[in-house]
């Protein structure tokens, strides 16, 4: 069964989530982004930069060192296509537990994505990443 164009794009989105929650790392390099990523976290205190996929994911690996379990929600997706490139706005919480803290297991971050992606030869990449940080709850340094 074929994949509408729309549902690709979706797929892709989906795969961003997932693989971050599994901290699949390497699918994450080659299934979603592109080498190079317009990168902007700055509603968490990031930088924005272009930065190469590898990069960013050695740097949630060191971000998700010692939690025991992530888990993204995403949903209400508006997906833009205009011939090889599509704009995504999505919803999304990620949930962060780490059994052994003292203060509380988990903490929770609410906001939404404005994704780009773009199309190679023959797949979707997402080539810009912009988190809008909505509000964080919990144990925010699960200590």
């Amino acid at each position: 069964m074929e994949f509408t164009v729309r549902e690709q794009i979706i797929e892709i989105v989906h795969k961003l989530f997932i693989y971050t929650d599994f901290q699949e790392w390497e699918k994450l390099q080659k299934e979603v982004f592109s080498e190079l990523v317009d990168f902007d976290m700055s509603s968490l205190g990031g930088d924005i930069s272009k930065k190469n996929s590898t990069d960013i994911c050695i740097d949630w690996k060191k971000g998700f060192e010692g939690i025991d379990s992530i888990n993204h929600l995403a949903g209400n997706h508006l997906v833009k296509i205009s011939n090889n490139s599509a704009e995504v706005f999505v919803y999304a919480t990620a949930t962060h537990f780490k059994n052994s803290t003292t203060n509380g297991k988990t903490r929770e971050f609410v906001g939404s994505y404005n994704l780009h992606l773009a199309k190679n030869e023959e797949e979707w990449r997402i080539d810009k990443f912009k988190y809008n940080l909505k509000y964080s709850t919990g144990n925010l340094d699960l200590k």
